[in-house]
C-alpha cells in the first residue's frame, strides 16, 4: 500500500526559506516518480515539481525554476523540495503525490496516489 506523509510545513515570512519532506512507503523507490503538487485557496491543484525513478531527472513548473530545488533519497525513500526566496504567492497546501507511470506524473501532472498535505504560508 503506498503511503506519503509529508512534514516541513509552517509560516514564514517573504524571502525566507522552508524545506519539504516526503516519507513514501508500500513502493520501491526505484519504480516511482515522486512530485510536489500545491494548492491554494480558491484556485486548482498546480503541479510544481517532479522526480523521475529512473535518472532523477527534475521537472519544475515555471513559476519557482531557479527558486526551488527537488531531491530524492533512494535509500529512504524520501522526497525534499527545497524552497527558497518564498513569496506569498508560494502560499498554499504543498501535496506529495507517486506514480509508477512517471511520464503522466511529470509531463502530464497526473497521479493517483496523494498524501494528506502540509500548510506552507509566507506572510510578513
Amino acid at each position: 500500500q503506498v503511503q506519503l506523509v509529508e512534514s516541513g510545513g509552517g509560516l514564514v515570512l517573504p524571502g525566507d526559506s522552508l524545506r519539504l519532506s516526503c516519507a513514501a512507503s508500500g513502493f520501491t523507490s526505484t519504480h516511482y516518480g515522486i512530485a510536489w503538487f500545491r494548492q491554494a485557496p480558491g484556485k486548482e491543484r498546480e503541479g510544481v515539481s517532479c522526480i523521475s525513478p529512473e535518472d532523477g531527472r527534475t521537472f519544475y513548473a515555471d513559476s519557482v525554476k531557479g527558486r526551488f530545488t527537488m531531491s530524492r533519497d533512494v535509500a529512504t525513500n524520501t522526497a525534499y523540495l527545497q524552497m527558497n526566496s518564498l513569496k506569498p504567492e508560494d502560499t498554499a497546501v504543498y501535496y506529495c503525490a507517486a506514480d509508477s507511470r512517471w511520464a503522466l506524473l511529470c509531463l502530464l501532472w497526473r497521479s493517483d496516489y496523494w498524501g494528506q498535505g502540509t500548510q506552507v504560508t509566507v506572510s510578513s
